[in-house]
């Protein structure tokens, strides 16, 4: 089966071989009470390439979510939630409502109905916290991250930020030789701005190709963090086997990441322009996850399957209530150009049977009748 489901999206995969020996995976020591030299060597690598004063590292950002809104919860703080954030950030700001404090949601990516929401809401002395994705796969497209940011200082608030999507692919001073930007630093370093009222929380586990997690944010904020943290103190910490995957990816990614990221940009171009010539487009722009825009709902399925009986491996993703399912292929650095000539061809050929098929039923019945 030829694969477009796999989010490694710059193809490190880290074969043992490649990585620092170690003598045990876990030093059986809680982070809260000790973090081995490579952990914090890694944390200070990552807030670096991202633009921040300091960062820790966690399990997973389910770890890191449910601490950082455990201690957001309280009835003196008021969460603005873009409704397309990923589900684990919305199961954090779940626990956050849980423990009193007050959230409301706004349209997907509509900076104008964040403003008029604060404009409109009485908060009265709360803290104020902004929530949003990033960058978006299921629209293809980043947060106006610029816009939040002007609209919640505005009301003396801050911003929190799942960035997993873009972290190791976009990054500063994009370009034509560098579409998605350099560095891969994730979405602040893309739209060039920063600040100590942003706080991130990020896994490794998509370009990067690494199981672990990273909260990065103001040297004060993150020290606030680590201090209060549950999961610190009663979860294990990152095992050293995967600190030590996280420092290699780090590594592979300061050697050689902008031209593994301009020979990705340089593969979903190809992908575009063939289905292009076929008379199909997808959403998602340059990103690797590429959704086919005119097949949805039944006829998606149908084709998905059609995809299934030729050897392609993609993702069927349901829509809102059930409905409007959507393919997606995810491109990696992996992928060689015959092969995304070929999936193309394919795509092209079901959807193409699929609307023979429809025509020759809706004619049969219409003989019949």
């Amino acid at each position: 089966m030829l694969d477009f489901t796999s989010a490694l999206y710059l193809g490190l995969r880290h074969p043992h071989r490649s990585l620092r020996p170690w003598e045990q995976f876990t030093s059986g020591v809680p982070a809260a009470l000790a973090s081995p030299p490579a952990a914090r060597t890694v944390a200070r690598t990552l807030a670096e390439l991202q633009g921040y004063e300091r960062a820790t590292l966690g399990p997973s950002t389910l770890h890191l979510f449910w601490d950082l809104f455990g201690l957001l919860g309280g009835d003196d703080v008021s969460i603005y939630m873009d409704s397309g954030v990923y589900p684990i950030l919305r199961w954090g700001v779940e626990r956050a409502a849980a423990r009193g404090a007050r959230v409301q949601s706004f349209n997907h990516h509509d900076a104008e109905a964040l403003r008029q929401l604060l404009k409109r809401d009485a908060a009265g002395g709360a803290r104020r916290v902004l929530v949003t994705d990033g960058f978006c796969p299921a629209c293809g497209k980043a947060a106006p991250i610029t816009q939040y940011l002007e609209i919640i200082r505005a009301a003396d608030g801050c911003m929190v930020i799942d960035d997993t999507q873009a972290l190791g692919i976009l990054g500063y001073a994009p370009e034509r030789r560098a579409p998605y930007g350099k560095g891969g630093g994730g979405i602040m370093r893309y739209f060039d701005t920063s600040g100590p009222d942003v706080l991130a929380i990020t896994s490794l586990s998509k370009a990067f190709g690494v199981p672990v997690a990273s909260l990065s944010g103001s040297r004060e904020v993150v020290r606030w963090f680590e201090a209060a943290s549950d999961t610190r103190v009663h979860c294990s910490p990152p095992s050293i086997a995967v600190v030590h995957a996280a420092r290699h990816a780090l590594a592979l990614n300061h050697q050689r990441g902008d031209s593994l990221r301009l020979q990705l940009a340089q593969l979903v171009c190809q992908f575009r322009k063939r289905l292009k010539e076929t008379g199909l487009s997808t959403m998602g722009e340059l990103f690797p996850v590429q959704t086919l825009a005119e097949v949805s709902g039944n006829a998606a399925r149908a084709v998905y399957e059609g995809l299934q009986r030729a050897g392609i491996k993609a993702i069927l993703r349901a829509g809102n209530n059930g409905g409007g399912a959507r393919i997606s292929f995810i491109i990696t650095a992996l992928h060689r150009p015959n092969e995304i000539d070929r999936v193309a061809e394919a795509i092209a050929q079901v959807t193409q049977q699929r609307r023979h098929s429809k025509n020759f039923r809706r004619e049969s019945h219409e003989l019949q009748a």
